[in-house]
């Protein structure tokens, strides 16, 4: 890890960053005794109040690194919104809401809302009423709220931008913008990000004053365990070499992601056809049954979850034993999203990319060359055994 380029290789437990017995003993509950690199270096600094901007690899603790001085920090009996987290999709801002709110249990009097769009309205506004101290929201839905003058943000002490090169990639940054220049007494402002874009310094500049830079590498200790294969396989036998790797390695709970909505429905459907409990998120399915999908497979009722992109970031499910590349995505960064779902906590995980074109042939070989990740080949002969492939 570097703070400020220099080196820092102190990890610390919990125990010695001086929190409160009620956020020791939410961190106690969840079994947790020593704190991850990105926590170790941002804590201390948001404790203080400093601005933050850190990259750190997915799955690293980014959300316990801002969210438990954010908890610490709120006042119980100010009945205002003092702490805000921005995050670009519904699923990362439901995420976030569910882990902070499990770090304020013993804290009593602290309440959280989550905001996002394809969810009524109305609804959150009942919520609002109860006058929480964090608001979890994704940009376009907070807008909303601030327009109804239903959401308040004068008392915002700390503001949150996670996954902020992927936000601002999606055209949030106007409403990013308008957030913060309507926050006029914040204290600290932390920008979390994968990678630092051009556009997340853009916001650094304006809106931080001297940061503290906090990078974690995707070295030994804190590069996930994953390994990786790329198979050679025709088009047409996809599906029934999914259902055969799930069978071989006993999976019990694997992601496997398609470019297009058309294809996760597909794929779907097809291993349904062979027995296999899957369903999808995508775009166009209402946020209610992508909800109910996420919560079914989280507690195991699902065995294989197929999405698109959008389930490549932010979603912290922890604990998958597979990732299928149906499709070998079109950005290098989908890659290393998208296995970056499996190998986390430190547990052994497994990728597999299905190849089958000359153009996925190019494409996986710029992943490869790309990301200096060591992939295995194999190919697969219909109804045999997978075997490495030869002279390649």
């Amino acid at each position: 890890m570097e703070i400020n380029g220099e080196q820092v290789n102190e990890v610390l437990r919990y125990e010695q960053l001086n929190l409160s017995p009620e956020v020791m003993r939410a961190i106690g509950k969840r079994g947790f005794v020593e704190a991850t690199p990105i926590q170790s270096g941002a804590i201390p600094y948001f404790m203080d109040w400093k601005d933050v901007i850190a990259k750190a690899p997915t799955g690293t603790g980014k959300t316990f690194a801002f969210g438990i001085p954010m908890v610490e920090h709120v006042d119980p009996a100010v009945d205002k919104v003092q702490g805000l987290v921005l995050a670009p999709t519904r699923e990362l801002a439901i995420q976030i809401q569910e882990e902070l709110r499990d770090l304020c249990e013993f804290k009593a009097g602290v309440r959280t809302v989550c905001l996002y769009g394809g969810a009524p309205i109305d609804k959150q506004i009942q919520t609002l009423k109860k006058k929480p101290q964090i608001v979890v929201a994704t940009p376009g839905r907070l807008m909303d709220h601030m327009k109804r003058r239903t959401v308040r943000l004068d008392a915002v002490q700390t503001v949150v931008l996670d996954e902020a090169d992927r936000m601002l990639d999606m055209g949030f940054i106007h409403d990013v913008t308008r957030i913060l220049d309507q926050i006029k007494n914040r204290k600290n402002l932390g920008l979390f990000s994968a990678t630092i874009s051009r556009e997340v310094m853009d916001i650094s500049w304006v809106y931080q004053r001297d940061p503290v830079e906090i990078t974690v590498q995707a070295v030994a200790e804190n590069k996930p365990d994953i390994q990786q294969y790329r198979i050679a396989v025709d088009r047409g036998e996809k599906a029934e070499l999914t259902a055969k790797l799930l069978e071989a390695g006993g999976y019990e709970r694997a992601i496997a992601f398609c470019n297009t909505k058309n294809m996760t429905d597909r794929l779907t459907g097809l291993l349904r056809m062979k027995g296999i409990q899957a369903d999808c998120i995508h775009g166009d399915i209402q946020q209610r049954i992508r909800e109910k999908t996420l919560t079914q497979f989280r507690e195991g009722k699902l065995r294989v979850l197929v999405a698109t992109d959008v389930a490549a970031r932010g979603l912290d499910i922890d604990d998958v034993d597979v990732v299928f590349n149906y499709d070998v995505p079109d950005e290098n960064e989908y890659y290393v999203h998208r296995i970056g779902r499996t190998g986390r906590a430190k547990r052994h995980g497994v990728a597999y990319t299905m190849v089958s074109t000359i153009t996925e042939e190019m494409r996986m070989d710029e992943i490869e060359r790309g990301t200096r990740n060591e992939v295995k080949k194999l190919r697969y002969a219909k109804g045999t055994l997978l075997e490495e492939e030869e002279g390649k």
